[in-house]
């Protein structure tokens, strides 16, 4: 008995392998269909999302900051709590946000078991734009033109039929 079967193809599929800075392969593969329609957008929101997140931990920084401090439960004041626990929760909505773009656990792949911080969140906007978003303008750009070309042949042969 013979199984057939449907090989796929993997053309404009983006496969980066992550390493740890001292070259070991962590065997973690961020993966971009780049003739995905939707993996733009997702950037476009990453973008947005990120912005108003940032935007709201200032907001919320300045809110407590405008606030009079009092004893904290423990060796912190009430403010220096509210401070640490809306960074928390900032970093929590940023870990989701990349995670939507890069896919999942995305954030974690990159992060190789390190906490996320400014310094990784930097990392990972460096790796975005150097090493991804070359890829997604490419890929835009081939995209159109499959439609542009796809169109044109199409109107070339409404032409003829009209004849």
């Amino acid at each position: 008995m013979t199984d057939n079967f449907i090989k796929l193809n993997k053309n404009d599929i983006l496969r980066l392998g992550i390493m740890t800075e001292d070259g070991k392969d962590t065997g973690e593969v961020l993966e971009f269909d780049l003739e995905d329609i939707e993996l733009p957008l997702r950037y476009q929101e990453l973008l947005e999302k990120d912005k108003k997140n940032k935007e709201n931990l200032r907001n919320q920084m300045i809110i407590i900051d405008k606030r009079q401090d009092v004893k904290g439960k423990k060796l912190m004041s009430k403010n220096e709590e509210d401070k640490l626990k809306a960074l928390n929760d900032f970093f929590k909505k940023e870990i989701e946000i990349y995670n939507l773009f890069l896919g999942e656990n995305g954030v974690q792949k990159l992060l190789n078991g390190r906490r996320i911080g400014w310094s990784s969140l930097e990392e990972i906007d460096e790796i975005i734009v150097k090493q991804i978003a070359p890829h997604l303008d490419l890929s835009m750009t081939k995209i159109s033109d499959k439609i542009k070309q796809k169109y044109k042949e199409a109107n070339i042969r409404n032409k003829e039929v009209l004849k």
